[in-house]
């Protein structure tokens, strides 16, 4: 469970016995019902981490809402959005195994996280990670619920893939953005784990045409 549970949980379960010791008991119901979503919302479950080389795990868990090419500075990539709701984990895990190698926060707007817009608009923090050969691009981004985006890591850190490395508060949006060639494993109303499931594969041409080289060299002898 998310430390911040006890915060909100504690918090609703003081205010449940003063309101039932200032009125009556069934007026404690509320507060106590509160306690218990908090409690429940930051939940923190264990997740088994694929080791299958070139495996991009999702960074949350939520609905998958696009699958589509993109170009950032000239660059072709391609992104996959997830949308979490208030009933799923909020706990964000690295993609890949790497190092920390930028985070950037950037304010902005509460736009609904199923709005287009607000991949570039709202409130949120880009992670780069690199690793393996690869470097993976992942957003945090706030919702129109969400008003705060945690990120536990710091620059230059070396994290495991499936790795917790930050939460978002309430309802919001995860992108992640990869090179061009990742073999995506996913579509979009698909429903995915953080750090359970695989979104893509990265260099898997690049496995192929090793193994296709060394086959024929084979021949060759």
């Amino acid at each position: 469970m998310v430390r911040d549970a006890y915060y909100y949980g504690f918090v609703m379960i003081a205010a449940a016995l003063l309101v039932g010791w200032l009125t009556s008991p069934l007026w404690a119901a509320v507060p106590l019902a509160l306690a218990a979503f908090f409690l429940w919302f930051f939940r923190d479950p264990e997740r088994t981490i694929t080791e299958e080389p070139g495996a991009v795990v999702s960074p949350a868990d939520g609905k998958i809402t696009d699958v589509s090419p993109v170009t950032i500075d000239g660059k072709p990539l391609k992104r996959i959005s997830i949308f979490l709701n208030v009933f799923d984990v909020h706990v964000n895990r690295s993609p890949i195994s790497g190092v920390i190698r930028s985070a950037k926060y950037q304010e902005g707007k509460f736009l609904n996280a199923m709005d287009p817009q607000c991949a570039d608009c709202n409130e949120q923090n880009t992670v780069t990670v690199e690793g393996e050969g690869h470097t993976i691009i992942f957003k945090q981004i706030a919702g129109l619920l969400a008003r705060r985006i945690v990120f536990t890591k710091n620059i230059g850190e070396k994290v495991e893939r499936g790795e917790r490395v930050g939460l978002i508060k309430f309802g919001s949006r995860t992108d992640i953005l990869m090179e061009a060639s990742a073999d995506i494993q996913v579509k979009v109303g698909d429903r995915v784990r953080g750090g359970a499931s695989i979104l893509a594969f990265l260099g898997r041409e690049q496995r192929k045409l090793v193994g296709a080289s060394a086959g024929r060299k084979q021949e060759v002898r």
